[in-house]
């Protein structure tokens, strides 16, 4: 009876032993599986979070884009604007230099001569205001020539075309103004 009561003692403890060992293992088990679990809600979070990210700077990117775009397009305008008023004022100071310069002859706009003191004007008169007429044409033309090029290159190309539209008829007129000084003065 000892025998068999140590026998039974004996695969007692070995089951217990084997059910521990068994137990440990599943521990062991469920033990990784928790941490393998944690491991990859971790990178879906952290894949979650670039991804937001990601599409916050990509929003962002896009505004600032869509507002250089805006920002660019108002400088345009004004820029055009500008361009516009000078061309304008110009070509109303080009047309009031015309009337005075025009087929009267007269140096001054409120000069009171009349055709009997025109016919009368000295040579040397006519000639200093030739020589007068033919500075300010040149150096005006010269001014509109030089600030139309630097200005052309910063337009677009309808921009450039538009005002080279509007110049065109100033140029002429300019050069009929020189004529016109050139007859009165022969």
């Amino acid at each position: 009876t000892l025998r068999t009561e140590e026998r039974q003692r004996l695969a007692r403890e070995r089951r217990e032993e084997r059910e521990k060992q068994h137990a440990a293992k599943e521990t062991q088990i469920l033990e990784k599986e928790r941490k393998a679990k944690l491991q990859y809600e971790k990178q879906m979070e952290e894949r979650q979070r670039k991804l937001k990210e990601m599409k916050q700077k990509e929003e962002q990117r896009r505004a600032a884009v869509e507002e250089k775009r805006k920002q660019k397009i108002e400088e345009e305008k004004e820029r055009y604007e500008a361009v516009m008023h000078r061309t304008l004022e110009r070509n109303q100071r080009l047309e009031t230099r015309q009337k005075r310069w025009s087929w009267g002859g007269s140096v001054t706009p409120d000069s009171e001569s009349k055709t009997a003191s025109k016919r009368s004007t000295s040579t040397a008169n006519l000639k200093q205001a030739e020589a007068a007429v033919n500075k300010r044409l040149s150096s005006s033309a010269a001014l509109l020539n030089s600030s139309d090029r630097t200005r052309r290159s910063q337009l677009s190309p309808l921009d450039s075309s538009v005002i080279s539209r509007l110049l065109a008829p100033t140029q002429a007129s300019l050069a009929r103004s020189k004529s016109a000084a050139t007859l009165s003065a022969d």
